[in-house]
């Protein structure tokens, strides 16, 4: 059986013909593309249509490479962001890319009319600027007219199905990325959208991960001069959703990271956890297969490091990933940590004078080159993913003994390595292409070829490769947890004081 699966990253996105056997589930990349936003005129856009354009050109060369017999096409892609369709099926103009400007303050000005509290105790989601509700609330208040002629509001792996398949859908996982859901209803939370005046209208029925929605429309097969008609398979459409998936853990208590561009890190629960803990930590309950609860927490990620490679290339001063790695491995260790989560790593920009101006303004002795602010990023997430860890443990209650770090960051040696003496856990690494293995195994699911997340789980151990880690230089990595927390205390007193001029 042949299965294709379109990933879309916040970077890049790929298109992987997923082989099935009976035994063993392979992988075959059949397209890779940039999925670089664009500016203009202030405003910061996703380019959806040549994104789809190139899902079209992936199907193409699956076609043309003799892949004519597809029994299945997923997409899963990152969350929070949507189009809008208007009334006669049209796209009311690109979707607009999370780190836009358009939603500063608008977290403030939600809390005017419905708590904060109020909010979370009704989505249980963690509080993010770039949430859909901020970003239509900014619509609203700034009196849109694309949302005043939208029929419908679709998230990106829904959009996406819809110009497949025709289709206006929402799935469970990336709805539960919005901060509209009730977790504990698993339906749009009525109140808090009619509270801050978001037309209801325009959000479409949620189905569940695994739905079969529909066939490719008959003028893409006619366009692609395609033989079969594909089925659209509604898979767990927020990535880290379907990176989850792939986890290859098949007993016991474990913990989770999904790490590229952004880290996630959480544990799989049967229901939401929505408490004073969870609030205070700010810990979010989206929404997995079988409508499972990811109990978890968004970190920076690696943005931060890919966001210096970016500013080193602008200036000529061009290195790999890899040669920048080498460098950080021969830097001294401890010198300073950031906040990954500080607001200053946020958006675009002068990444290394973030991290420079960062040290400085906590009283730190600032790195002095490229060695030296790779190690302080790789040193400060794994420092802040243990801080996450024991956050996670004081809420589920239990010791967690496992990490099983699942994505691009799996590649990441130094920082496997330092994640595993910073959390003192056995961390597992792998699969590397977790989300697209995740992608597959909800399509596989859906056409009854696997029976659920047992067998979808132990084909995974079967077919990929992992990589354990155990800890290391314990009591040096404790002392510099220590003066991690202490940074961390310093950055926020100085927030709170500017805060009050």
């Amino acid at each position: 059986m042949k299965l294709l699966a379109f990933d879309y990253g916040a970077s890049s996105g790929r298109g992987i013909l997923g082989t099935y056997d009976g035994k063993k589930l392979s992988l075959n990349e059949i397209h890779r593309f940039s999925s670089d936003p664009v500016m203009l005129n202030g405003t910061f856009y996703w380019d959806v249509l040549r994104l789809f354009h190139e899902m079209k050109k992936g199907i193409l060369k699956c076609s043309h490479d003799g892949h004519d017999n597809i029994s299945g096409i997923g997409v899963d892609t990152w969350g929070v962001d949507f189009g809008l369709i208007g009334a006669s099926g049209e796209l009311l103009g690109n979707p607009i890319h999370y780190r836009d400007i358009r939603t500063q303050g608008m977290m403030e000005a939600a809390y005017k009319v419905v708590p904060k509290k109020d909010i979370y105790e009704e989505t249980g989601i963690q509080f993010m600027v770039f949430n859909t509700l901020y970003q239509l609330l900014a619509m609203k208040l700034n009196n849109s007219a694309s949302l005043e002629k939208a029929e419908k509001m679709l998230l990106m792996p829904d959009l996406f199905n819809y110009f497949l398949s025709g289709e206006k859908l929402s799935e469970y996982s990336i709805a539960s990325t919005t901060q509209m859901l009730n977790p504990r209803t698993g339906n749009w939370s009525d109140s808090l959208i009619k509270a801050l005046g978001i037309p209801k209208n325009i959000l479409a029925d949620i189905i569940d991960p695994g739905t079969i929605i529909g066939k490719i429309t008959k003028d893409i097969k006619d366009e692609l001069l395609l033989k079969n008609d594909i089925p659209v398979i509604a898979v767990a459409g927020h990535d880290t959703a379907s990176a989850v998936v792939s986890v290859p853990a098949l007993k016991g208590k474990f913990a989770y990271l999904s790490s590229g561009t952004w880290s996630l890190l959480g544990a799989e629960l049967p229901q939401p956890i929505i408490n004073e803990t969870t609030f205070n930590l700010d810990y979010t309950n989206e929404g997995g297969y079988n409508r499972t609860t990811r109990l978890l927490k968004n970190i920076m990620g690696l943005w931060i490091f890919q966001e210096c490679k970016r500013a080193w290339d602008k200036v000529g001063e061009c290195y790999s990933y890899d040669e920048l790695e080498e460098m950080a491995e021969k830097a001294e260790a401890f010198t300073c940590f950031i906040d990954p989560d500080d607001d200053t790593f946020y958006r675009p920009g002068n990444m290394p004078q973030k991290i420079i101006d960062f040290c400085k303004e906590t009283g730190q002795k600032a790195p002095k080159d490229k060695g030296a602010i790779v190690r302080c990023v790789m040193e400060s997430l794994a420092l802040k993913y243990n801080m996450t860890l024991k956050g996670l443990e004081k809420i589920v209650g239990y010791d967690i003994p496992v990490l099983h770090v699942v994505g691009g960051g799996a590649r990441n040696l130094i920082l496997c390595r330092f994640t595993a003496n910073a959390t003192q856990k056995t961390v597992v690494t792998g699969p590397i292409e977790a989300t697209s293995i995740g992608n597959l195994l909800c399509q596989l699911m859906a056409l009854g070829e696997v029976s659920g997340l047992a067998e979808a789980r132990q084909l995974v151990v079967e077919s990929f490769p992992t990589t354990t880690y155990e800890p290391a230089e314990t009591d040096t990595w404790q002392d510099a947890y220590g003066k991690f927390q202490g940074i961390i205390e310093i950055r926020k007193k100085t927030i709170a004081i500017l805060q009050k001029y």
